[in-house]
């Protein structure tokens, strides 16, 4: 088994012709656009202004092919602007070049070699191919799997007649580009029309390199990889899809197949983006405790700990406790709260000497810890509950009545110690429900 990503959940492209034209009216693609568009129309017209002009059809035909990167991946927002002028990447405006000019010399050749009829033959397929081909190039930045006749037949085969139906689209796109910008041309002064031109080109070429991302996306299965939406148009929660099912399938997968270190470090990735996870926590530690793996245990044991805790898992406490002692002999918990919380759970669940060697010399070493009322409290109630040790239980009564006078549990320690001295559970004054007038 493997996981198909969203290709399951992708609506087909001829279902999405609205999102595809407002694409490129974002904020990002419009500025890109605006840039590569009007700057060559203020600078002076010499070797400089040249340069720049070329230098942002580069940068523009750069972002067009992240575009399609960007869409396969599964993200139906724009990328930022950054892409278009930063980064690696503008390798591919050589790359395509060269495409072309092998296609180019491929006609040629099929001329020398076969005469018009071949010619026309493998002109047909490049054109056919050509869309296949700007995908390919995108996706996998070499030549030669993006004018190799194979690779792009088993590419259009993959897809099947879907293909065929962008190919119309395309067709029509770039009818009503070739349209619009000669009507722009023909019926607005030139100051007006050629910016005009330059934007609709421009926006006309980003609805198509979208369509061709999102063909990828859409037969991301059939083409053997797995993306889900990242984010969509509108960003309503309806459509965005929960991350947390592709780390459940993946681990359980890797699991089954025995990856264990794979899922150690996938969960320890997922709880460095989210450290207070309960779930990935629950598994972090089923996982360690299923390896024996003490050294992590020991190295994330306050974070377990805490999960155990929250779980009043006084069984699993006693258990990584003990873990814990036989990898580091005399372990002692740094967190007061955290070792009060962990003696409550052991105590709920009636281990009491793990309890006591919790906390063992607790105000020794947390002396101006506001947790040491409760965490005596505890210890007495192992004590004298638990363990029948009614003198040792008043002698830490006592103490906190001695040492902890403006805690708010101070006015319960003589309950306590009056049912101590009864040798009744110390269970602390009753609940009263009377109001005083």
């Amino acid at each position: 088994m493997r996981y198909l990503g969203a290709a399951t959940e992708a609506v087909p492209f001829w279902n999405r012709l609205g999102a595809f034209f407002r694409y490129p009216f974002h904020t990002d693609p419009l500025l890109v656009i605006a840039i590569c568009t009007l700057v060559p129309l203020v600078i002076p017209a010499n070797i400089v202004g040249i340069i720049i002009t070329l230098l942002l059809a580069v940068a523009l035909l750069k972002y067009t092919y992240a575009v399609i990167n960007h869409t396969a991946e599964g993200h139906m927002k724009p990328p930022p602007l950054a892409v278009a002028f930063t980064g690696s990447g503008f390798d591919i405006v050589i790359l395509q070049l060269l495409v072309f000019a092998l296609m180019g010399g491929l006609v040629g050749a099929a001329a020398m070699i076969g005469g018009p009829l071949l010619m026309m033959l493998v002109l047909a397929f490049v054109i056919l191919a050509l869309p296949a081909s700007i995908m390919v190039l995108a996706m996998e930045r070499s030549v030669g799997a993006a004018v190799n006749p194979m690779n792009l037949a088993v590419l259009i085969s993959r897809i099947g007649t879907p293909y065929f139906l962008l190919y119309g689209y395309l067709i029509l796109l770039t009818l009503a580009s070739g349209a619009a910008q000669d009507f722009a041309v023909n019926h607005f002064p030139l100051w007006f029309s050629q910016p005009l031109a330059g934007f609709l080109n421009s926006t006309f070429t980003l609805i198509l390199f979208h369509m061709l991302g999102y063909l990828l996306f859409q037969y991301q299965e059939e083409l053997g990889f797995a993306s889900d939406f990242q984010e969509t148009e509108d960003e309503t929660p309806s459509h965005k899809k929960d991350r947390s099912v592709r780390l459940d399938a993946d681990i359980d997968m890797n699991l089954k197949d025995g990856n264990y270190d794979r899922v150690h470090a996938m969960l320890k990735e997922a709880l460095t983006k989210d450290p207070h996870n309960s779930q990935r926590l629950g598994q972090f530690y089923q996982l360690l405790d299923a390896r024996n793996d003490t050294a992590e245990l020991y190295r994330s044991h306050p974070r377990l700990l805490g999960w155990l805790a929250a779980r009043n898992d006084g069984d699993g406490i006693a258990r990584l406790l003990e873990t814990l002692e036989r990898t580091q002999p005399g372990f002692r918990l740094d967190d007061p709260e955290l070792a009060v919380q962990c003696a409550r759970a052991l105590y709920n669940r009636g281990h009491f000497k793990p309890l006591l060697k919790l906390m063992q010399d607790f105000h020794k070493r947390f002396p101006g810890s506001n947790e040491l009322a409760p965490a005596y409290i505890l210890v007495a109630q192992a004590l004298a509950n638990g363990l029948n040790q009614w003198e040792k239980a008043t002698a830490f009564l006592n103490y906190v009545q001695k040492r902890c006078v403006n805690h708010p549990v101070h006015e319960q320690i003589a309950t306590y110690l009056k049912q101590a001295e009864k040798r009744e559970p110390l269970k602390g004054p009753k609940a009263s429900f009377l109001v005083e007038e």
